[in-house]
C-alpha cells in the first residue's frame, strides 16, 4: 500500500497566524498548532469572521472569538497565510 501524503504541505505554517475558508462560506484565522494528511488543523486563538445577514455571500469586518478549535479536513477549501493576505476585486 502507497504512504498517503497530503498535496499541502503545512509543516512552513506551525505556529503561524493562517487563515482558512470553510465549505459553507465560513471563514477562520488562528494559530495553525497542528495538522494531518487529511488536512485535519487545530487553530489556536481562533477568530470566525462573521457574515453579513442580508447577504449571506458577503462576510463583516465583524469577529467572534473561539480560542481552541479543530477544523475538519473534509470542509477545508483554502488555507493562506493571515500576514500579506488582501482580497482583489472580483
Amino acid at each position: 500500500m502507497a504512504n498517503k501524503q497530503s498535496a499541502v504541505d503545512l509543516a512552513k505554517f506551525v505556529d503561524k497566524g493562517v487563515h482558512v475558508k470553510l465549505a459553507g462560506g465560513r471563514e477562520v484565522s488562528g494559530v495553525l498548532k497542528g495538522y494531518d494528511q487529511l488536512l485535519n488543523m487545530v487553530l489556536d486563538e481562533a477568530i470566525e469572521y462573521l457574515r453579513d445577514p442580508e447577504d449571506m455571500s458577503r462576510v463583516t469586518s465583524e469577529t467572534r472569538k473561539l480560542g481552541l478549535v479543530v477544523c475538519r479536513g473534509t470542509v477545508v477549501t483554502t488555507v493562506c497565510p493571515s500576514t500579506g493576505r488582501e482580497e482583489i476585486a472580483n
